[in-house]
């Protein structure tokens, strides 16, 4: 079977991790790179040894399977629909998008074009997160009573300067809420599904920027299970994403999707044997260990071999936006909100 071909569009930071993922698999291959500046893809694409570069994707020469879109949040609905267009599976970076409207957008445009899309939540593919969707699924954790969930990053005002999208409401579409807390909002998501009602506040205390620097949710779930999340990236020097949980079995708190407590008997620590590294933003958006970024791809390329969906599709991304869309909504209106 022949490499999958990608085109990645965008030049920045996490184009390079997909660079490096890539060039760690034997299934796909990068050749091409788009980027609204001709001059940064030429220079981007001889960097990594890319043979073709443009400023649109539909110049791009060669058998192109697929695209890769790393490009700012709010551009993503952009680039997914004029991917699916040219009839290419689309692989994005996270958030899906910023808005509802552009999410639906997204999904509808490749539902009818035929093509598969998939989003980087690259955090469920680690192998302690698996075990504990798999527990809690089917319910070998008893009833969940409490969660703490906490994102404490920092970044300083030249991490928000560095780019005149960064920290705004029109393409980066918020703070740490949509930006640096995403996957482990993400994570709470697909573990214990939406809140049934939240009510939140944001700050902005620390940097010049329009958007939150800091803010705090308190959580309902269906049955009752009370939460708090944080988002931050005030918090110096940064801190791993926690998540504890609570049940009427006992405890369990992950930290950068290691399990630091297991207090729940009768059942094996998840967590135990795991020798598996990750990446978690804490002080810096820099990825070094590429490992769950080649496990997206890997599954990206089987869910297109294989004719089924990959294991985060668009439908199953728009959970995290439409969770921090209404700690938005009830942080400026100032009221609790109900998630459907």
């Amino acid at each position: 079977m022949q490499p999958m071909k990608f085109a990645l569009i965008g030049t920045g930071n996490i184009a390079t991790t997909y660079v490096k993922a890539m060039g760690r698999i034997a299934d796909g291959e990068i050749i091409a790179v788009v980027s609204r500046s001709d001059d940064r893809a030429e220079s981007f694409a001889k960097q990594h040894s890319i043979p073709e570069w443009s400023e649109r994707l539909d110049t791009i020469g060669g058998d192109i399977d697929g695209i890769i879109i790393a490009t700012p949040n709010g551009l993503h609905w952009r680039d997914t629909c004029a991917a699916a267009a040219l009839g290419k599976h689309v692989l994005t970076e996270k958030p899906l998008d910023i808005t509802i409207k552009s999410m639906e957008r997204m999904i509808l445009s490749c539902r009818e074009s035929g093509v598969k899309l998939g989003v980087a939540y690259q955090h469920r593919f680690h192998p302690v997160n698996r075990k504990v969707k798999e527990l809690l699924a089917r319910g070998a954790l008893g009833t969940v009573r409490a969660l703490e969930v906490s994102a404490k990053f920092y970044r300083g005002q030249e991490y928000y300067d560095s780019a005149g999208w960064r920290g705004t409401w029109d393409i980066d579409g918020g703070g740490p809420f949509m930006q640096q807390g995403s996957h482990t909002i993400d994570l709470m998501g697909w573990f214990f599904g939406k809140p049934a009602t939240l009510i939140a506040r944001t700050a902005t205390l620390g940097h010049d920027i329009p958007v939150e620097d800091h803010g705090v949710c308190i959580m309902e779930f269906e049955n009752r299970a009370l939460g708090t999340l944080t988002a931050s990236t005030i918090t110096s020097p940064g801190y791993n994403p926690r998540i504890e949980v609570y049940t009427d079995k006992g405890s369990f708190i992950m930290v950068n999707n290691e399990m630091v407590e297991w207090n729940i008997d009768d059942i094996d620590n998840p967590g135990a044997s795991s020798n598996f590294s990750s990446h978690s933003g804490a002080s810096s958006a820099s990825v070094a260990d590429t490992t769950l970024h080649e496990r997206v791809v890997e599954d990206f390329i089987g869910a297109v071999h294989e004719n089924r969906e990959p294991l985060v599709h668009g439908e199953e991304a728009s959970r995290a936006t439409e969770i921090i869309l209404g700690i938005y909504e009830s942080a400026k209106t100032k009221r609790a909100i109900p998630l459907k």
